[in-house]
């Protein structure tokens, strides 16, 4: 979202950091009258980024990443996802980052995985 500029010849669209003056005075509230609410401290960035297009061209390697999910899960399609989930058929597992790093192949130097034996 936003409108983009060009500076040397590069696409740019405008950033502000969620800390910035510029994001901080457009969320401020004008109902609050507190000594605070005039000192306003700058601890975000406001700068430019290239803009890198429309995500038109990344959706269909987001649609495929959807339908490997509902297929790991055993789901055929998103009215079977909605159905299982407003059941209570369908149940998630929530795994912290750890417990993420836990399950995989860790504190190795180096491994190899066979995908089958040969004789």
């Amino acid at each position: 979202p936003g409108q983009y500029f060009f500076e040397n010849n590069m696409r740019l669209k405008a950033y502000r950091g969620m800390g910035s003056l510029h994001t901080r005075k457009l969320n401020m509230n004008s109902d609050a009258a507190s000594p605070e609410a005039d000192i306003v401290v700058n601890t975000g960035v406001t700068g430019a980024v290239v803009d890198k297009g429309t995500m038109m061209k990344f959706m269909p390697y987001f649609a495929q990443s959807v339908r490997h999910g509902l297929q790991d899960m055993g789901i055929s399609s998103l009215p079977q996802l909605r159905d299982g989930l407003y059941s209570g058929n369908l149940r998630f597992e929530i795994r912290s980052p750890n417990a993420q790093k836990e399950g995989g192949v860790h504190d190795l130097h180096s491994f190899t995985t066979k995908l089958f034996s040969s004789k």
